[in-house]
């Protein structure tokens, strides 16, 4: 959908990398699947947090396309955990007026995952007030891959003149396609990198790296974030006059 914001007005559309749950709860002498539970109640708070911080659209990164690559006890532990998440707060989300999305690769996901997944969108599609939006088994290397396969078929199929495709174009076929791009990406537990996260949306996006681990970030730290955020020069690529 591109840029919507106006140069000193707060962030509309939030991202976060929520890193460090496995490092908070070794820590504490814990298995890593606490830690991981422990930052599924942070989510909570944060999403509780978006009015009063003016944040329309979270979307939060909560499992990633090479994330498989942990191991099988951590993986079974992270779906188990997300399918107790989702079920538990459906309900939730509709009182407080919560629209669920989730954005990744949804045939790589269980059967079982996928229907709460499609219960939670349905149940929550005519929340007017915070847009979750979360990424379960998501890459954005993955997320463009896919979504030039979907262009490549209308092309072929004679729906999408080619020389039509421009930068507008892609975005349409995206996982994103119904949200703004993000203005703020804000990633935890003190890694500068974006992990393969929302690659084309955020091209015009600020960073934010805190050393927090998640579980610790409280939405005291959200809000000065989303605070500061007002005070940035935004461009897009412009001069200032």
């Amino acid at each position: 959908m591109g840029k919507t914001m106006d140069q000193g007005s707060g962030p509309q559309h939030v991202a976060i990398i929520m890193d460090g749950n496995g490092r908070w709860a070794t820590q504490r002498g814990r298995p890593r699947l606490f830690g991981h539970h422990a930052g599924a109640k942070r989510v909570r708070e944060i999403v509780e947090a978006c009015p009063d911080a003016g944040v329309k659209y979270l979307t939060i990164f909560a499992f990633s396309t090479e994330n498989w690559k942990r191991t099988q006890v951590e993986v079974a532990g992270l779906m188990g955990l997300f399918r107790r998440y989702i079920f538990k707060e459906m309900q939730s989300f509709v009182k407080e007026n919560v629209r669920v999305r989730f954005i990744g690769d949804r045939p790589g996901l269980d059967d079982k995952l996928r229907a709460l997944m499609d219960e939670a969108e349905d149940l929550t599609s005519n929340c007017t007030g915070t847009n979750l939006t979360i990424a379960l088994n998501y890459g954005g290397r993955d997320e463009v891959a896919r979504a030039t396969k979907r262009l490549a078929r209308d092309v072929r199929d004679g729906k999408l003149d080619p020389e039509s495709v421009d930068e507008e174009t892609l975005p349409r076929y995206l996982d994103t396609r119904v949200l703004p791009d993000p203005d703020l990406v804000i990633r935890t537990s003190g890694e500068a990198r974006i992990s393969n996260f929302l690659l084309w949306q955020s091209a015009y996006a600020e960073y934010e790296f805190v050393d927090t681990l998640w579980p610790d970030f409280s939405p005291a730290e959200f809000a000065r974030l989303v605070g500061q955020y007002g005070g940035r020069d935004r461009r897009f690529g412009g001069v200032k006059t």
